[in-house]
């Protein structure tokens, strides 16, 4: 139609048009507004199937894992250096140098005098710490023997400790050999090269395993007393993590408390592994994730890590934007471990008026319908386990969090990285047994390093010591 047909129409034809039209409009804007209905409904149920991409927040994927977005080209770049208003470190002075060296004026550089029998002004000092070549040391140790003139028997002297004569490397030197394969994660390959380029030795690959094997075997008999420590531990932490050992599939286990730290490697993930390691014993408090054999542990209560459901939530919370139950039950476990970390800055009073208003908050939310199935399983779980998530606040010697435990298995799972695996069970059972040793010594401050050399017993050097 143009406007000529238009111009051409009387009024009576043009109300009838405009009219037309207009029912019309009313017709299209109701069919589009179904078909909207319909898009939304078919996008929300899509979107109810289709999972948020996971990452270090949301899920047990390690940060290593995340995708990393490139900076911002604009990006606020801090300034570098220290803060403003910082107070400059310095390195202090030890008060017993080994060495002091004296830079004293003997002649004058303008007219030549001597002036070595001249006062001297002390005007400057600096310490500088240097290594000594760290070049190995051969010890001969020659053994005699002598007749006995009197009995006619043949005598001879047993050798010093740290000289035995079934010795090769002195118990330093195969200390350095495993704190190289166990601390710093170092192939065979990498240990032989180390130990030529930086101390002068040449030790075969064959060399190394022998000295692997005297450790593993010490440490194995050292591990059973840290056992028995478990054993009658009041709260332990516990958590497990892969591990492949001859090719096969095995798990690494943590069992911590606040006096010792046990590693075990088992070919399963079972709650039998725990259950051989604790015996007959019953914990007190039992801290790990939600996984099912770490709820059957024997324990009297449980602790759920907060840390490991403040992240499922946070899955919840980025799939459905849109409902705010998964953040109300964010905020509440945040404010538990907040009020953890108070409890020694308020009266006893005020933390548990505290806890007893905030208990009620989170059954009502327990108690709320919903039509999420992943806000459903989180429900369940949490009215399954009411009891496991706030044992924290009721003892002081229970953390909200297993994160304890997880930054023991850390260096494993940088081990596992690193090396690719165990290729042997003793191997395994080495590792797990100096691990166990290593991170027990660190409780009560002793280093990695005086740990393994006391299963070599004393260093030969120095001589006559």
């Amino acid at each position: 139609m143009t406007r000529l047909d238009l111009a051409e129409m009387s009024q009576d034809e043009m109300i009838d048009l405009i009219l037309a039209q207009a029912q019309q409009v009313a017709k299209l804007i109701e069919q589009n507004a179904k078909l909207q209905a319909e898009i939304d409904a078919l996008r929300l149920k899509l979107d109810k199937g289709k999972k948020a991409p996971t990452n270090s927040g949301n899920s047990s994927q390690p940060p290593s894992k995340d995708q990393k977005s490139n900076a911002a080209d604009k990006r606020k770049r801090h300034k570098h250096g220290p803060p403003q208003g910082h107070v400059k470190y310095e390195r202090l002075f030890v008060s017993q140098p080994e060495h002091i060296v004296e830079i004293k004026p003997k002649i004058c550089k303008d007219c030549q005098t001597d002036l070595t029998k001249e006062e001297l002004a002390l005007v400057n000092v600096t310490q500088i710490t240097e290594l000594p070549q760290a070049k190995a040391e051969v010890i001969e140790v020659r053994q005699y023997s002598a007749i006995c003139p009197c009995c006619a028997k043949i005598q001879m002297e047993d050798p010093p400790a740290g000289l035995e004569m079934e010795r090769s490397f002195g118990a330093r030197l195969e200390a350095t050999v495993v704190y190289y394969r166990q601390q710093q994660h170092m192939s065979y390959v990498r240990t032989r090269s180390a130990m030529q380029n930086l101390h002068g030795v040449k030790v075969s690959e064959g060399g190394i395993d022998k000295i692997m094997h005297r450790a593993a075997s010490q440490a194995v008999q050292n591990v059973k007393v840290i056992e028995t420590e478990i054993q009658q531990s009041v709260v332990i932490h516990c958590d497990e993590t892969g591990s492949r050992v001859d090719g096969n599939n095995f798990w690494q286990w943590v069992f911590s408390s606040a006096t010792a730290v046990l590693h075990v490697i088992r070919f399963n993930r079972s709650v039998d592994v725990i259950k051989d390691t604790m015996g007959e014993h019953k914990a007190e408090v039992w801290v790990s994730d939600c996984y099912g054999a770490q709820m059957n542990a024997p324990s009297a209560k449980h602790q759920l890590c907060l840390a490991h459901q403040l992240r499922n939530l946070q899955a919840v919370v980025e799939q459905y934007p849109q409902d705010f139950w998964a953040r109300h039950v964010q905020i509440l476990f945040r404010y538990a471990i907040h009020l953890h970390n108070q409890r020694q800055k308020i009266s006893e009073q005020v933390f548990l008026n505290r806890i007893e208003r905030m208990e009620p908050v989170f059954d009502k939310l327990l108690n709320q319908t919903h039509d999420l199935p992943d806000v459903r399983r989180l429900q369940k779980r949490y009215r399954k386990y009411r009891a496991a998530l706030f044992v924290f606040l009721y003892r002081t010697d229970v953390s909200p969090t297993n994160n304890v435990s997880e930054r023991y298995l850390r260096p494993a799972v940088i081990h596992r990285k690193v090396t690719g695996r165990f290729r042997s069970i003793w191997g395994a059972k080495g590792y797990a047994a100096l691990k166990s040793l290593i991170d027990t010594g660190a409780l009560s401050g002793v280093s990695p390093f005086d740990i393994i050399q006391k299963l070599f017993g004393s260093p030969a050097l120095p001589l006559g010591a």
